[in-house]
């Protein structure tokens, strides 16, 4: 079984979205602060001036890519 983690993708144009990696979830964090921090790890800093990105639970990833 692998680690609680996200996978997280950048919106490139409106609806259009690049994965840009994975990351371990941190324990201690509520959801909110674990997704931002998953953010932060996948692209080594913070996000600049109109970046828009997203973390999805690999969990729920997984799920999603059986339909």
């Amino acid at each position: 079984m692998s680690k609680p983690g996200y996978v997280v993708f950048r919106e490139v144009s409106a609806g259009r979205w690049d994965l840009v990696g994975e990351a371990e979830r941190r324990p201690g964090l509520t959801a909110k602060k674990a997704r931002a921090q998953a953010i932060e790890d996948a692209i080594a800093g913070k996000a600049k001036e109109g970046e828009v990105y997203a973390a999805v639970l690999k969990s729920e990833w997984r799920i999603a890519l059986e339909y």
